[in-house]
């Protein structure tokens, strides 16, 4: 059985660990903004097993001019949990609380691995690659037209 639920910013560093920060400190798994109110954090868990993890936060991007947006952060699923479409269904969840929230536009970093896999959920990429130090190459991407009618 897969559920998604809500949980804090801690339960979200042995994913965030394991799949985005290999090899650095545990440290390295806290995100600015993690602990505000206006963030949430989402679990996907198959059984009682946390497989992939999901931080939504309330932030303006200043390339986008819509008034309320949300950034994407820390997406990761665990490797041996990979290719079941676990990672779009926690970003039909994120869609989802957005539209609940009036969100105009979710955006993001993504990783150039990870560029094709948002591409097929209709996000796009806004500018050129820029690299971020000791991770690697991003692009930003980005989708609008969230609000529910």
């Amino acid at each position: 059985m897969i559920t998604i639920k809500i949980i804090d910013s801690a339960s979200t560093f042995p994913v965030r660990h394991a799949v985005l920060r290999q090899g650095k400190p545990l440290s390295s798994c806290a995100f600015d903004g993690d602990d505000l109110v206006t963030t949430k954090h989402f679990g996907l868990y198959k059984e009682e097993e946390l497989m992939a993890i999901v931080s939504v936060f309330e932030k303006q991007n200043n390339l986008f001019n819509q008034k309320k947006q949300y950034q994407i952060r820390g997406m990761a699923v665990l490797e041996h949990a990979q290719g079941y479409g676990f990672g779009k269904l926690l970003i039909n969840k994120v869609e989802e609380y957005c539209k609940a929230n009036e969100c105009n536009l979710i955006w993001f970093n993504a990783r150039a691995s990870a560029v094709g896999f948002y591409e097929n959920l209709g996000y796009q990429i806004h500018g050129t690659s820029f690299e971020i130090a000791e991770i690697g190459t991003h692009f930003v991407m980005f989708k609008s037209n969230l609000t529910s009618s």
